[in-house]
């Protein structure tokens, strides 16, 4: 082969390895752009409720790591000063049934006439058989004897009818639909069973919505009281309102509680709820960027960041991680343990140690991160992608006065727990109904619920306060400093 031919040879061979080459360079970007979104995938499906917000209905059978919650040390039930709700026997009982013996044990003498004294006392506490009591009104015509006029009384108001059902087995019935959520039909089969009252859902519905009606001036009560509170808690949650996707918003105070639904998850649905944007207080709640909009004092949840703290040690591998999660857990034990010394707040020099060791992790935390790739500033416009870890890291950094807030102030809580609290029951009556089946019945859930919590809170009987609604006088709402 002369010199030429193998010359012309290599010519060949090198466009080929180049064509080879183009070809494989998309190929290799696909790849790790599947690796990435693998990646992605695993991370979500590694997530339970130990690791991000996901209930733990969603954990599935498989047996799961121990909880970061500590031991508190304390033995099982009951602890000291615990008042207990042993059954005791009432003063004055409403029936007294006597158990005399009829004649002597020793002589057989008979007794019957001979008089006795109480040896032992015993109680039963039982129902008395439940049925519905008739009440009859009439009204009189009367004849004046002077001009010979016939003056006839009224009927009270609530009595419209010829014959009607009255406020207690309303309010019995709300109670078990709205209160307990039982679903319609299972109200109605338990009403029947209970009183021998045969009522459709239908009816049922009505007194709902008679209910959510007469409720209405004393729930905007309740946002008013806590646009006033020096806290407040804020989260929210999915719904389904025929058959679409909303979201059910909570405002609420250890005393109070406020929910609304709307179809808006963020700021849109907050300024038509109207609390945040007039609240000057302290709010707690999550990460949510929508809540950072509003002018008050922020604290963040630090449950949400143990959790999110287990994630990103556990799948990421991450050292700092776990460092932050043990971080978070010893300052809720030691601001607890300040509280019962009833301190206001921690003293400076742990305070500062405190402060210290939280950026002390997140400085390890910035050094662990690996340098971005140098081909991502140029191939992306805006924000580039950032990790788990470096977007908590971050999260952390820019919200270190709101996590260290509570050393300041122990009134702060360290969880947002009371608003998950608050929300549960949304949660309950979707696994047990399903969807709203309109927006009427929606608004009626939030306004019954929100009264209903907020009685409960402020230590009210909810049947006797629903009663109080359907006699046209709901229970009045307190409020106090937070």
């Amino acid at each position: 082969m002369t010199n030429e031919e193998e010359l012309q040879a290599l010519r060949e061979e090198n466009r080929i390895l180049k064509a080879l080459v183009a070809q494989l360079l998309p190929l290799q970007e696909q790849l790790a752009q599947a690796q990435a979104r693998i990646k992605e995938l695993e991370d979500r499906l590694a997530k339970d409720s130990r690791t991000s917000s996901k209930p733990p209905s969603s954990d599935g059978l498989a047996r799961l790591p121990r909880r970061s919650r500590r031991p508190s040390g304390k033995p099982p039930g009951g602890q000291a000063g615990h008042p207990g709700h042993t059954l005791s026997m009432v003063e004055q009982p409403d029936e007294v049934v006597g158990h005399r013996p009829q004649v002597c044990r020793q002589c057989s003498e008979d007794l019957s006439a001979v008089p006795g004294q109480v040896a032992e006392r015993r109680q039963v506490l039982d129902l008395p058989d439940i049925r519905l009591l008739a009440q009859e009104h009439q009204i009189e015509a009367i004849c004046c004897p002077t001009c010979h006029t016939t003056s006839l009384g009224s009927f009270p108001a609530s009595v419209s009818a010829p014959v009607q059902y009255g406020p207690h087995l309303q309010a019995l019935a709300v109670y078990l639909h709205q209160g307990q959520l039982l679903p319609t039909a299972r109200t109605c089969e338990a009403l029947a069973a209970l009183c021998g009252c045969q009522i459709s859902e239908g009816t049922l519905i009505q007194w709902s919505e008679l209910a959510a009606e007469r409720l209405a001036p004393t729930v905007a009560r309740i946002a008013e009281l806590i646009v006033a509170s020096h806290l407040q808690h804020g989260d929210e949650t999915s719904i389904r309102v025929y058959g679409m996707l909303h979201w059910l918003h909570v405002n609420c105070t250890r005393f109070l509680t406020h929910l609304a639904w709307h179809a808006s998850r963020g700021r849109e649905a907050m300024d038509e709820i109207g609390i945040w944007p007039r609240f000057a207080g302290r709010g707690m709640h999550d990460r949510f960027a929508s809540y950072d909009a509003y002018d008050c004092v922020h604290s963040i949840c630090g449950a949400h960041l143990v959790r999110d703290c287990v994630a990103v040690a556990e799948q990421e591998h991450q050292q700092w991680a776990g460092e932050m999660h043990d971080f978070l857990l010893d300052l809720h034990d030691a601001c607890q343990e300040w509280r019962l010394r009833h301190l206001s707040a921690v003293p400076a020099l742990e305070r500062d140690d405190w402060v210290a060791r939280y950026f002390e992790i997140l400085a390890a935390g910035y050094a662990a991160q690996p340098p971005p790739p140098p081909s991502s500033a140029a191939s992306h416009k805006g924000r580039q992608k950032q990790s788990q870890a470096k977007n908590l890291l971050d999260a952390l950094m820019a919200r270190a006065e709101q996590v260290l807030a509570l050393l300041d102030d122990l009134r702060i809580p360290f969880t947002n727990n009371q608003a998950e609290r608050d929300l549960r029951w949304a949660k309950v009556q979707q696994k047990m109904a399903g969807t709203f089946r309109s927006a009427t019945g929606a608004t009626a859930f939030c306004r019954i619920r929100s009264y209903l919590s907020t009685m409960q809170k402020q230590g009210h009987s909810l049947l006797s306060a629903l009663t109080a609604v359907f006699h046209g006088q709901p229970l009045p709402v307190a409020w106090g400093p937070e």
